[in-house]
């Protein structure tokens, strides 16, 4: 089924109409050059572009089209095209607004002198770094193609985009995940008054466990508890032992949910493991 111009927005972006999916905005390269009202757009033409559906998601687009200049909006699509290409997957469509407006905004506080600090960029990048290796491969592209400089910060950034449209998650849970995870190392250093070494491969699997047991505390999960282990890590290392219980309170308190008693096992042999590294 084909889609018919009913507005041109630029030459990038088109208001049309299609039997399917009713009203929708077609945002691509070129797109809505010399295009008229009523012309007819051929699907395979549009396969590799972008049909924005929801109705919110269209007009939040529109509205910020007068802020961003065609060679922004140009690059952006094609960082978003890259993203899909180097993930495989379909991404939820509000990435056209959260990624366009967060670099328009990006690129005015590098503008006016304003450096935004990234507190958990190290975090980001050892919980998704496939995520992180996209993001800055999207830094490098807004490089080459508008000689735009982004600080190594919007990389962490970028990737959470990128993570919150591969997962179909809500920024917000995914920037709650990882100040969890970044507050549960800051505690776990401070309890066992040691520093981790963030380029370590001990804290590269401490933070991803971190991450598949929240992962598995949101979805409910249940984890079988080993007995004889659990008596045994309690007797030979109580202070990792209780450690991980009070990460596991704040992850409940945190995540609003029950953790079962089987991860305190494991999370006390990973703390085992660190501690003994550094010591």
């Amino acid at each position: 089924m084909n889609f018919i111009v009913k507005k041109v927005l630029n030459n990038n972006v088109i208001i049309a109409a299609h039997e399917s999916y009713g009203e929708v905005v077609i945002i691509g390269k070129g797109i809505g050059f010399n295009r008229k009202r009523d012309d007819i757009i051929e699907s395979y033409s549009v396969e590799k572009l972008f049909v924005l559906r929801n109705e919110k998601e269209q007009a939040n687009y529109i509205k910020l089209l007068p802020f961003l200049q065609t060679d922004l909006q140009e690059v952006i699509i094609s960082a978003i095209e890259l993203i899909k290409q180097r993930t495989g997957n379909s991404l939820n469509e509000h990435i056209h607004v959260a990624l366009t407006d967060h670099i328009m905004f990006a690129i005015n506080r590098i503008s006016t002198g304003m450096e935004m600090k990234n507190p958990f960029l190290i975090e980001t990048k050892t919980l998704y770094p496939i995520e992180y290796d996209i993001a800055a491969e999207v830094v490098e592209l807004l490089k080459d193609k508008i000689h735009v400089d982004l600080p190594k910060g919007e990389i962490g950034f970028i990737a959470l985009h990128i993570h919150s449209a591969i997962a179909n998650k809500n920024l917000s849970e995914v920037n709650q995940h990882s100040q969890l995870v970044s507050r549960l190392i800051d505690m776990t250093e401070e309890q066992l008054d040691i520093e981790i070494d963030k380029e370590s491969v001990d804290y590269m699997r401490l933070v991803r466990h971190l991450r598949f047991t929240i992962e598995r505390v949101n979805n409910g999960e249940k984890v079988n508890e080993p007995e004889k282990i659990a008596f045994l890590l309690k007797e030979e290392y109580p202070v990792c032992y209780n450690l991980s219980w009070k990460l596991i309170k704040v992850m409940q308190q945190t995540l609003k949910k029950p953790v079962f008693d089987a991860e305190a096992v494991y999370l006390t042999m990973h703390l085992q493991r660190l501690q003994k590294k550094v010591k």
